[in-house]
């Protein structure tokens, strides 16, 4: 490994640099040329840590962030990933990375230029939450290309390192009940107002907080109306295609309420029937569009109990989506004891829920759990302790 100088004539104009030359893993001969002599010493440097170490890549060798692009498509279609993950993924790619940065070539991609690729999205008039979701695409693009050593460097992920934890933290605003999460006498009134076939999905969905996509694959078979459990067990895509739930903790079994396991009783002997023995279908037994769901079940049955934003041509339900259900449904979880019942700990709540880990369950709902004084316990128990 050395570095020379060199010069060399294009059309007449003398120009020279430094090239440095090493051997790579395979002890292949490399050669790359730099303007200042530091560079390629520094150059050099690295690089003989990296062949070292087996984790060099060089520039022939790597290739464009589009032609990453196509791999990491190619490694999720052969994950099984589902088609709304792999469409995602796609828009991420043609519509956002490609246009932008996708003829970089990937050991040129640097954690200035991610920063810059940021900035870019933003002045395109990405939203914030569309810039974040981008960049995690860009980060895991890399991982892949890596992952077949086409590129060492991860800048996305060095960028996420290199920020402090307090500088790079943003406090996620809390749920708000009456404006994220619909009050108790807001849900007695949908329930109240609804009927027809959108009234058991709505009291399901209300008392389990399962997802929509749940419900829309909940079968007969997976309910015990007798001992009243609901098990979650497959969901449907936004394609109407049955898969696996969301992750493996989504695969939960949850206790049915009275009003639950009636209203499914009467239900069952109205419901269409279709081979896939769904509770919710449409009229033809088949699976259901979420869409529909929310069209003509849930923002009617918002409207028809008063539960509203806007006027006249601009009246809307205050709550839009199914999430909003499962809020309540946890909040209510939290906090039974205000409707008589025992609260529910931490752990039960994310079980319910079907939530991955507890710290999922506490950034979203930890501010909803009772705060009690404790100053009493203690008391009691430093009595006990010394007899006094």
């Amino acid at each position: 490994m050395s570095v020379r100088k060199r010069t060399w004539s294009t059309k007449g104009v003398e120009q020279s640099g430094w090239q440095a030359d090493y051997l790579d893993a395979k002890g292949k001969r490399r050669r790359k040329m730099f303007a200042r002599k530091k560079d390629a010493d520094a150059f050099l440097l690295t690089a003989r840590t990296e062949v070292r170490e087996g984790v060099h890549v060089a520039d022939a060798e790597t290739v464009t962030v589009e032609q990453a692009g196509k791999l990491w498509l190619k490694s999720g279609e052969a994950d099984g990933l589902e088609r709304t993950t792999l469409d995602q993924r796609r828009q991420h790619l043609d519509l956002h990375i490609v246009p932008i940065i996708g003829e970089v070539r990937l050991n040129k991609l640097t954690v200035p230029g991610v920063r810059d690729f940021q900035d870019r999205l933003r002045e395109g008039g990405r939203s914030p939450a569309m810039v974040k979701r981008v960049i995690v695409s860009l980060g895991s693009i890399i991982a892949d290309a890596q992952g077949r050593g086409l590129t060492v460097r991860n800048p996305v992920h060095e960028q996420s390192r290199s920020r402090s934890k307090k500088a790079d933290r943003r406090a996620k605003p809390r749920l708000q009940v009456g404006v994220d999460i619909p009050t108790g006498s807001e849900i007695k009134s949908l329930l109240t107002s609804v009927s027809g076939r959108w009234r058991p999905l709505l009291v399901t969905m209300v008392f389990t907080g399962i997802r929509a996509s749940e419900a829309r694959g909940l079968r007969w078979s997976d309910l015990d109306l007798d001992n009243g459990k609901l098990t979650v067990s497959q969901r449907a895509d936004r394609y109407r295609e049955i898969g696996a739930p969301k992750s493996g903790a989504g695969r939960r079994t949850i206790p049915l309420t009275p009003m639950v396991i009636n209203t499914l009783k009467t239900w069952k002997l109205a419901c269409p029937k279709g081979e896939g023995g769904l509770v919710f279908p449409n009229t033809e037994g088949g699976v259901e569009f979420h869409q529909n769901m929310l069209q003509r079940g849930l923002w009617p049955a918002w409207i028809a109990a008063g539960v509203t934003v806007g006027e006249g041509e601009n009246l809307k339900p205050k709550y839009p989506g199914f999430h909003a259900l499962r809020h309540w449904f946890a909040s209510w979880c939290i906090n039974r004891r205000a409707d008589g019942g025992l609260e529910l700990p931490a752990k039960a709540v994310q079980e319910r829920m079907g939530h991955g880990s507890i710290q999922v369950t506490f950034d979203t709902y930890a501010h909803l759990f009772p705060v009690t004084d404790e100053s009493a316990a203690f008391a009691a128990a430093e009595k006990h302790l010394f007899g006094t």
